[in-house]
């Protein structure tokens, strides 16, 4: 069973939810999405993704698809056919969920003409490590069949810009790998990420070395009918646990008229110290649709906030209290590993 709308749940609860949207002329009326946060030296800090196309879901019975495209949709300008990311960085207010500044990332320094069709870094997760500002995401642009590897972009945060001032790619073990995509930064432990969720796999970046070395591997496998991808950070918890949110994805490359279709859902998990999974939630959605993606989770205090992607059209901030967030995983939501 899918847990259907947390939003109402979270507003019925006293939670609120914010609409995050920049201005027209800097998004070029596309769609902005799949936000990371981070609060750090006392301020709420995000990575805005703005995808420069505009992506239509046909929901429900999906009587009325595209003969040509199907129910999932991607309409793009009609000189640029390429699936192109560009990233800004925010700072939120922390009671009204404002955005109080934004500037779109300068990536100038060190970009290169880009050899494949998704360009730029995709849904990057903003760290704060050894003093530096990372945006860890996936890049795709290198490459000429797309193979993508975690690159981090250090940020170099002024008064009225940002720029990235270094860019390092990071390579696994399995250099045959075709795409490294959403590892979870572990927030309190510098350069270590949840790279694969089941089975748990924890990698630590060299960041010198370019290189991700595997620093632990779980050896337990729960059956599930779609994989446990990856999403947010990973936040402290309670009694010596970590929390994040993660998606899995039901894809569909041809329906009954040969046409691809998605179905998104989420769920949490809570992580012992030593990375053994303590609980898995059953499924939810945000706002009961088909296509969403949360890579942002952080925790202020008693406050949580949480910020989803809608349909790569919209972005959407929550605020809630950490006690109606436990109230909600242990008794509203359903835990789905046996005791």
């Amino acid at each position: 069973m899918v847990f259907v709308n947390l939003v109402k749940t979270i507003v019925q609860d006293g939670g609120m939810i914010k609409p995050i949207y920049i201005d027209n002329k800097d998004s070029g009326g596309t769609g902005l999405c799949n936000a990371s946060i981070l609060f750090s030296e006392g301020k709420l800090r995000m990575i805005l993704r703005n995808v420069e196309y505009t992506m239509h879901q046909c929901e429900g019975e999906q009587l009325y698809q595209s003969c040509f495209e199907g129910p999932l949709s991607y309409y793009h300008k009609d000189d640029d056919l390429n699936l192109r990311t560009t990233n800004f960085y925010c700072e939120l207010n922390q009671e009204t969920l404002e955005i109080e500044k934004y500037h779109k990332i300068d990536t100038s320094k060190l970009d290169v003409t880009p050899i494949w069709t998704f360009i730029g870094l995709e849904d990057a997760r903003l760290v704060f490590w050894n003093n530096k500002y990372y945006a860890c995401g996936v890049r795709r642009d290198t490459t000429t069949n797309g193979q993508g590897r975690m690159e981090f972009s250090e940020l170099q945060i002024n008064d009225d810009s940002v720029q990235e001032i270094n860019r390092n790619r990071i390579e696994v073990a399995d250099i045959e790998s075709y795409c490294e995509k959403n590892w979870m930064p572990i927030k309190n432990k510098p350069f270590h990420f949840i790279k694969w969720t089941n089975p748990t796999e924890v990698v630590k970046v060299d960041i010198d070395r370019n290189k991700a070395d595997q620093v632990y591997l779980g050896d337990k496998y729960i059956p599930m009918k779609n994989g446990l991808r990856g999403g947010t950070q990973l936040i402290e918890w309670d009694n010596n646990t970590y929390l994040s949110i993660i998606h899995e994805c039901f894809f569909t490359p041809k329906n009954f008229n040969g046409n691809k279709d998605a179905d998104y859902f989420h769920r949490f998990i809570i992580w012992n110290s030593d990375w053994s999974i303590k609980y898995i939630s059953e499924e939810f959605n945000f706002l009961a649709t088909k296509v969403e993606f949360c890579i942002g989770l952080e925790q202020i205090k008693d406050d949580i906030f949480i910020v989803f992607g809608f349909q790569d059209n919209a972005c959407y901030a929550l605020k809630l209290k950490k006690d109606s967030l436990n109230t909600i995983i242990w008794t509203k939501l359903k835990n789905i590993l046996p005791n």
